[in-house]
């Protein structure tokens, strides 16, 4: 509403004969001269009053924005503090990572909304509304995929393990994608585009694209059984076929082993799930089967001695557990025990140090008993040159006897036939 001058004048004058009138005049004519000019003003057939109202409220509201987010991060991180659970440290953590950018474009949006605009512009600031929303709740959902694969890698891999396992590599490449696909397909639709099309079409390059890298998704299927049923994760020692090693790396397409020479071993995922795999780390125990042989000189109390003689050698080791020993056989030149025990813990070296104790008391005990241990022998009994001929002449009597034997039994045979 236009002010009058003259009016305003009057009114001050008569209230301070101080102020010169033509100074007032001046000043007042000034601001009604502004003020008509803001509400003539258009800019892009808008007001300048609705533009200037539009920015102090997306001011406004982008301070508020902000004032509150750190109002809830702090107030959440008090409650964090006091709780064991881990829930609300994630709040914390997926509210920390708002964008600011996008908070600026909510505020703007704000501020538009107040602007009078037609139905068509009007339904673009709503896409952008949908859009700013579901990039947000995108990059909240990135932040808390990240948090859960990082605890997750915390309580799986081991120390000194840098490389993340099976699981956290496939899950965070899967959760991401999947998240990122369903985003990007709401957007399309909310701006117009007709994902049915374009979801056929994606099917479609899907299955070209499956059949030019069958191999490739051989290996990434791999992966993920590698990942769902875990026959082996990072850091434990494994054995395949002739090679043994510690699994340093599990990728989309390979594994990667570092053996007990040295050298690195990579094995695509496929090639490694067709073989037979050993996880020893997961051994809780170990059951060794160990042979030895004493000589035919042994007497039969001796070789019945025996058998209490490794019970009580493997028994007064605390870790190892008897199972059982036994003359197994008569062996070509040994009577042959099988003894087998259990090692009470998983290490090789624990194994071996047990194996070599228990070796060293038998060879003391045995020695103790007056047996000895057997090793290949052939006796060869030398006859004197008459009875050698003797020999000879027997065993040629012997063969001429066999072939007139192996002649009667063939004869009805072939009077049989004849007849």
């Amino acid at each position: 509403m236009p002010v009058d001058p003259l009016a305003t004048v009057s009114r001050l004058s008569g209230n301070s004969a101080v102020i010169p009138r033509f100074f007032l005049f001046a000043t007042l004519l000034v601001m009604n001269d502004v003020l008509n000019w803001f509400q003539t003003t258009d800019i892009f057939s808008l007001s300048l009053v609705s533009l200037s109202l539009a920015i102090a409220a997306t001011l406004i509201s982008y301070l508020l924005m902000r004032i509150a987010l750190r109002f809830a991060v702090g107030r959440m991180k008090k409650i964090a503090a006091q709780t064991t659970n881990r829930v609300d440290d994630t709040v914390v953590e997926v509210l920390s990572s708002t964008n600011r950018w996008l908070m600026l474009l909510a505020a703007l949006l704000i501020g538009v909304g107040m602007l009078d605009l037609n139905d068509r512009w009007n339904a673009r600031v709503g896409q952008l509304w949908f859009v700013a929303v579901a990039l947000q709740l995108g990059l909240w959902l990135t932040r808390a995929i990240s948090i859960g694969l990082r605890r997750y890698q915390e309580r799986h891999t081991p120390s000194g393990m840098t490389q993340a396992g099976a699981s956290a590599t496939l899950m965070s490449w899967a959760l991401r994608t999947v998240l990122w696909t369903v985003v990007l397909l709401a957007v399309l639709s909310n701006v117009g585009v007709n994902i049915t099309a374009f979801v056929a079409s994606l099917g479609v390059g899907g299955i070209a694209v499956a059949l030019a890298v069958q191999n490739i998704l051989g290996d990434l299927f791999a992966s993920l059984s590698i990942a769902v049923d875990k026959p082996f994760e990072v850091g434990d020692f494994i054995g395949i076929d002739s090679f043994v090693g510690t699994v340093q790396f599990i990728g989309l397409k390979t594994t990667r082993i570092r053996s007990l020479n040295g050298e690195q071993i990579i094995i695509s995922n496929t090639d490694l799930l067709k073989q037979v795999v050993k996880n020893y780390k997961r051994m809780e125990e170990r059951r060794i089967v160990f042979k030895f042989g004493v000589t035919y000189s042994t007497s039969p109390e001796q070789a019945e001695a025996i058998p209490e003689i490794v019970r009580r050698l493997v028994e007064s080791n605390d870790t190892l557990r008897f199972d059982r020993a036994h003359l197994q056989g008569f062996g070509d030149s040994s009577l042959d025990y099988e003894v087998v025990y259990i090692v009470k813990e998983p290490s090789y070296n624990a194994y071996m140090d047990a194996q070599q104790t228990l070796n060293l008391q038998l060879m003391r005990e045995l020695a103790a008993l007056g047996v000895d241990f057997a090793f290949p022998t052939r006796t060869v009994y030398l006859v004197p040159g008459g009875d050698a001929s003797a020999l000879t002449n027997a065993s040629a009597a012997s063969e001429a006897e066999a072939e007139a034997n192996t002649s009667a039994s063939r004869a009805p045979v072939r009077r049989v036939l004849n007849s």
